[in-house]
């Protein structure tokens, strides 16, 4: 017989918490999960624009399911799915070649 890990999931409840707080807390909390875990967010609105953020920020590494969509209480389910991606040392990203000699 095989036992099955379960990963833990966090809840945070935004709803008492400073607008202005809330998105780096959650991604500070987000980037503290090990791959498997979940973070579950309450909040008292949808929360697509941080959807919006967790796109640009962290593609590729989250799963996110809606729980419960409203109208007053939203429930959102964060999952890391994967490690952020590590650059490669010595690489420049801001360039097309990373500082070669097209670069001048």
């Amino acid at each position: 017989m095989t036992a099955t890990l379960i990963q833990p999931t966090f809840e945070l409840d935004l709803r008492n918490i400073a607008p202005r707080e809330r998105h780096p807390l959650i991604f500070g909390r987000f980037d503290a999960l090990a791959t498997g875990q979940a973070l579950q967010l309450v909040n008292d609105h949808n929360p697509q624009p941080l959807r919006y953020q967790f796109d640009d920020r962290a593609l590729g590494q989250f799963e996110w399911a809606t729980l419960e969509a409203g109208p007053s209480v939203w429930r959102i389910q964060i999952t890391r799915i994967a490690d952020a991606a590590v650059p490669l040392a010595g690489a420049k990203g801001d360039s097309c070649c990373s500082g070669g000699a097209c670069c001048g």
